[in-house]
């Protein structure tokens, strides 16, 4: 796995450690930054030195949701050219918000699973997908 962080933006405590549970019994070793809206994870991106591998992101959230977050690191040429995977995991999955976020070229769209073994399932699959595909993150 590629060594930077996996920044994950969730306002929701309890999804907070379900994906943190779930990372440490899938042997990921990768460090685990926490923001539960979407202005303290652009503050930790513009300041940090750190290379993230990836990042979860809800879209329903207090003070900056993850569209606006989104659109945000589109508009930050320092941060668009970090290149860093960019992925909503949301129980919000109108049209309207899964064009919008497309057309801000988010690399990801999951309805927010149910059950523990369905997000088990679907983090498996986008760390599976995101430490073989090459991108900037894991030349």
């Amino acid at each position: 796995m590629t060594q930077g962080p996996i920044i994950i933006i969730e306002d929701d405590k309890d999804d907070q450690d379900i994906y943190a549970e779930i990372i440490k019994e899938l042997q990921i070793p990768n460090p685990l930054r926490f923001f539960s809206n979407g202005l303290d994870g652009l503050n930790y991106l513009l300041t940090t030195s750190e290379q993230p591998f990836v990042i979860l992101s809800d879209i329903n959230m207090p003070i900056m949701n993850g569209l606006e977050l989104k659109e945000k690191i589109q508009a930050d040429d320092f941060l668009r050219q970090k290149g860093i995977p960019f992925i909503f995991i949301s129980t919000n999955a109108s049209p309207v918000a899964v064009l919008k976020a497309h057309l801000l070229s988010v690399q990801g769209y999951f309805m927010k699973p149910a059950s523990y073994s369905a997000v088990r399932a679907m983090l498996t699959r986008i760390f599976d997908y995101w430490e073989h595909c090459k991108h900037i993150n894991n030349r």
